[in-house]
């Protein structure tokens, strides 16, 4: 509850950066627009103010990255170290933030004494799944994406029915601070990414041929069944499509918790 709380009280104490309007303009703008072209462009000229690239290291993530870098390689990358990932992620992070040259990589991390408090079995995941994405993961963001404008995520539409109408670029809902979100890869579909790391030799993660085409926490994520959604594999038996990173934020009473 405190760390909600707190979470609310920082977002209320910055001014609203970008409106609906905004997405909507540079939708408008960017439409028809290449993916390098548009991030050259908004990088570049820095339309969107300090912005940064939210990376799971994932299946797909070094498509993304290479993008960014190709641009600049100085774009702050923010990582979400749970403490639960995969020992495999963790070394295909680190192999990618040498392999691209990154510069400014971010390694965030819940507060030892919120997990201490909170999950000291570290079992939360098996009966809380909310809770604990909202400890190890909103939280941690939330307070590393203060300062920031906007961020650069991976999401595609062809991931899940909950993605399906992705745009370009959106507000960000999970925060009343007015962030915008961009994501550059909306539309590109499973051939496009498949092409992309082909063409630039980008190293596969090693849990994809195990078959995990999208990885989370270790303990929350389990292989997907041939016609699954790719993200079938994330919470199975939960009714739970997303951490919370991308969850609306509650605007009613502010004492009540945010998930």
């Amino acid at each position: 509850m405190a760390e909600a709380a707190v979470r609310k009280i920082d977002r209320l104490d910055i001014a609203p950066r970008f409106t609906e309007q905004d997405a909507i303009r540079l939708n408008n703008m960017f439409r028809g627009s290449s993916t390098d072209e548009m991030l050259r462009t908004v990088i570049g000229e820095q339309m969107v103010g300090d912005l940064a690239v939210v990376s799971s290291f994932g299946a797909e993530s070094a498509a993304l990255l290479h993008l960014v870098a190709s641009v600049d390689r100085s774009v702050p990358v923010l990582f979400l170290d749970t403490g639960r990932h995969f020992p495999e992620t963790l070394a295909y992070r680190d192999a990618l933030v040498a392999r691209l040259g990154l510069t400014d990589f971010r390694n965030l991390q819940p507060d030892p004494e919120v997990l201490a408090a909170r999950d000291a079995n570290e079992l939360r995941w098996s009966f809380d799944p909310d809770g604990c994405c909202e400890i190890r993961k909103v939280v941690p963001l939330a307070k590393g994406l203060a300062r920031f404008d906007a961020t650069i995520t991976g999401r595609k539409a062809f991931q899940a029915k909950t993605r399906n109408a992705l745009p370009r670029f959106e507000l960000d809902t999970s925060d009343v601070s007015g962030r915008l979100k961009v994501n550059p890869l909306a539309d590109w579909t499973r051939a496009d990414l498949d092409a992309y790391f082909v063409a630039h030799d980008l190293p596969v993660h090693p849990l994809v041929a195990q078959g995990y085409p999208s990885i989370g926490c270790a303990p929350c994520t389990s292989k997907v069944k041939p016609g699954e959604d790719p993200r079938a594999g994330r919470w199975r038996g939960w009714d739970k499509t997303e951490c919370g990173i991308h969850t609306p934020v509650n605007d009613g009473d502010p004492d009540l918790p945010v998930f």
